[in-house]
């Protein structure tokens, strides 16, 4: 049987043919020490819950001040660690901050502990060494040896519902361990209150409220076991308050059916026979108790272990054969690891009715779309959601309308920036859901109101009071005094703006197509021509003095330098390539960027990029330059393209446990590597045009949601074949290095001729 490694985790496929794509992998891939954030564990396509091991509990502060070694655990497993401390059952998947890890259970056998104790001496509390030599990492399916208890862990999910399966030794002491006072970028204050019910011997409800990156979350679960507990109990870790009212009547630490508080841990005891399984189902609702419940029912009535676990993977199965691809090992271990990471995220954030809680944190009903959350758009406008729009768009076409309903429900009346659980968090630069809606828009996949989305693009773009937008409308940029990223915020309010226009054009909106198009060219304000870089300015008009061309602080722009950012006009290439001086000069700009040296201070101040993440000085770790590979097509050089493409497709993904040299952030990494695998990438998302690089398949066979396929060959490739001498679509040649969307959605063949020889 063929093996395929998803980003160093071994996928095995389930069915005869390797292409079926049921993909299995046994050591977690985190990325990088300092980056990746991914994690193993349980979940379903796009699905509510990510259930997941995490092996620590770091705090995200100590003795007042930030820890950096929590940005380890933004995934909230690390791979180097020994230790599991429990599984809980929401995660962001490559992010490069964090919350989340609601409601961490662990199994547990011998003395009762309630405190996870250190990884130092993992018997000091209910962790558990662990081996990765005993842990298998599965699409829809997680199990892993649990040392220190002799406890065998087995997850797998449904869409809302997470199933586990523990497997324990002879024991009178059996403990489920629920830690409700448990989380990711934990500290003392972020859970705001919890709220369990003890309904019966098999079944709790509640809800725990938290106050962190997204600040109103409230969430709802249903916990049902498959044995009748004993006896349990809970320890409330929050120092006695001053009032204590008259709950105090009762002994709440032991079997007591209410409980609240905002620190608190729970056990539930069981008596068990050797080998014997102890399973549950874990609910999770945006609503209600009540709606956890349904959502527990609707999706795993039964308790069938096996049944749902080959539910799950058939679920994936089905997804990751949309593409089939002909490759090598390594490159068919890249490519469907980043297929699934790709399928993570956005998240499905409504119950089996269709109810959701909105920004008003009041409840609505999803009528005719599925509501999404987990927008993390800085990274994914770039490609993620323009590969939806050719490989899902129905759901694409959902997610734009979820971002529909976040503008209609926001007090403040703007599109999402970062949005997770009912809330914005507000997170990086930007107004990028236009970009999602632009690029959906013009390639016909929402089906909406435009006239309405472009209204709320328009309002969103003219909030005044957020993050320089009044400076940018009224001087054309943003003064350095008033914004340490002035720069990168002009720079991509700029893009976005010429979506906008994209948008008012097709609609045939003139005034606002002209009003938005000029916006667009304000990049220019920040570029100084006596440098040939993006560079701060003030409010006088004069450039800021003191500028560092490689330093990432304090020089207006966020997670990257001039170097990388001065090439962000994706929407102008032509127009900056003019201000640069012309094709020649920027040719030679581009391959300073790609083979210079970046001395070790540089890394100083960067947080989440490491040497593994860039090449020569070109940052791929982080986004901000995904597009600028492709911009040799434009200076008259694409062979270098080709070139370029393919050595960053192979530095930058390997099929080991550190094999992804940045934060994957909800997919964009991945669907960079899809599209570039492929041979084209979306430059400016909101064109209808893609640019062609250099196809690392062989061959791939895209299933389209429309019912046409697109087959893609590369003739002679090769690791040393990486120009391309020709294309041909549908035997027609292709001249000028870039394809249409109608090209790629009406089916058809693509073919690439490969060869070792540069044609200039």
């Amino acid at each position: 049987m063929k093996k395929i490694l998803f980003f160093g985790l071994l996928l095995v496929p389930g069915l005869a043919d390797a292409q079926q794509a049921l993909v299995k992998y046994v050591k977690p891939i985190i990325g990088t020490e300092k980056m990746g954030h991914t994690y193993p564990g349980a979940t379903v396509p796009f699905g509510a819950v990510q259930l997941s091991p995490d092996t620590d509990t770091i705090p995200y502060a100590v003795n007042g001040k930030y820890n950096g070694e929590v940005y380890k655990y933004c995934a909230g497993y690390k791979y180097e660690d020994k230790t599991i401390v429990g599984f809980s059952h929401t995660h962001f998947s490559g992010t490069g901050h964090s919350d989340l890890g609601d409601f961490l259970i662990m199994p547990t056998q011998g003395k009762l502990q309630m405190n996870p104790g250190v990884a130092s001496d993992p018997r000091s509390g209910f962790r558990s060494a662990f081996s990765h030599a005993n842990e298998v990492a599965e699409a829809g399916y997680y199990k892993v040896k649990l040392d220190d208890h002799n406890i065998l862990a087995e997850l797998t999910a449904t869409n809302r519902v997470g199933m586990h399966q523990y497997t324990f030794p002879k024991s009178d002491d059996s403990h489920i361990i629920l830690d409700l006072m448990s989380g990711i970028y934990n500290y003392e204050d972020k859970t705001v209150w919890t709220y369990v019910r003890v309904v019966n011997d098999t079944l709790i409800t509640g809800y725990r409220q938290t106050n962190g990156w997204a600040r109103t979350r409230t969430v709802y679960f249903a916990m049902s076991f498959s044995k009748p507990f004993r006896e349990y109990g809970q320890k409330n870790f929050e120092p006695a308050p001053v009032y204590r009212g008259f709950w105090r009547k009762f002994d709440q630490t032991k079997n007591h059916p209410e409980i609240a508080g905002k620190r608190i841990r729970m056990y539930f005891d069981f008596a068990t026979d050797e080998g014997e399984k102890v399973k549950i189902k874990f609910a999770l609702s945006p609503v209600s108790q009540a709606n956890a419940l349904e959502n527990m029912r609707a999706e795993i009535p039964g308790w069938d272990f096996e049944q749902v676990k080959a539910q799950a993977q058939q679920d994936w199965n089905k997804e990751l054969n949309k593409i089939k691809i002909g490759a090598s090992e390594n490159d068919k271990i890249n490519f469907y690891t980043a297929m699934y990471h790709a399928f993570v995220n956005p998240t499905n954030y409504s119950d089996v009715n269709g109810e959701y809680k909105g920004l008003d944190q009041n409840v609505h009903k999803a009528n005719g779309f599925v509501n999404y959350t987990t927008f993390s758009l800085w990274d994914t406008y770039r490609a993620l959601h323009p590969f939806f729009n050719i490989m899902q768009p129905s759901r694409n076409n959902d997610i734009v309308k979820s971002m529909m309903a976040h503008y209609e429900q926001n007090s403040l009346k703007m599109l999402p920036i970062w949005s997770h659980y009912a809330n914005d968090n507000w997170c990086m630069s930007g107004y990028h859901s236009v970009s999602v809606l632009a690029d959906a828009i013009i390639k016909g996949v929402y089906d909406g109101d435009a006239e309405k989305a472009l209204e709320a693009c328009i309002v969103t773009a003219n909030h005044r009071n957020y993050e320089g937008i009044g400076d940018y409308i009224d001087l054309g940029y943003i003064p350095a005094e008033r914004n340490g990223t002035s720069v990168s915020n002009t720079l991509e309010y700029a893009y976005d703006d010429w979506c906008i226009a994209q948008i008012a054009k097709k609609l045939g909106k003139q005034s606002v197509y002209n009003e938005f198009m000029k916006r667009s060219g304000n990049w220019v304000n920040n570029f100084d021509p006596s440098i040939g870089f993006m560079r701060p300015k003030l409010a006088d008009g004069s450039f800021k003095k003191d500028f560092d061309a490689l330093s990432t602080h304090g020089q207006g722009f966020i997670e990257g330098n001039t170097w990388n950012y001065s090439f962000f006009v994706p929407h102008d290439p032509a127009g900056l390539i003019a201000k640069m001086g012309g094709a020649k000069r920027v040719a030679s700009r581009l391959d300073s960027l790609f083979t210079m040296h970046l001395p070790d201070e540089f890394f100083a101040d960067t947080e989440d990029i490491t040497r593994e993440g860039i090449i020569g000085g070109y940052v791929h770790g982080n986004e901000p330059a995904h597009h600028v590979a492709y911009l040799y097509n434009w200076v008259g050089q694409p062979w270098k393209t080709q070139e370029r493409v393919r050595m960053i497709l192979k530095m930058q993904y390997k099929p080991t446990p550190d094999g992804l040299g940045g934060n994957d952030d909800c997919g964009q990494m991945s669907a960079w590597y899809m599209f570039s695998s492929l041979g084209f990438y979306p430059v400016a998302p909101g064109s209808d045009e893609y640019a062609i690089g250099s196809p690392a398949v062989k061959n791939a066979v895209l299933t389209l949601e429309n019912g046409k396929t697109l087959e893609i060959e590369a003739v002679g490739q090769s690791n040393k074949n990486v120009y391309v001498s020709k294309v041909l679509l549908n035997d027609k040649p292709v001249t000028d290095w870039k394809l249409k969307h109608a090209d790629i959605m009406n089916g058809g063949k693509l073919k690439f001729f490969m060869t070792g020889k540069v044609k200039k």
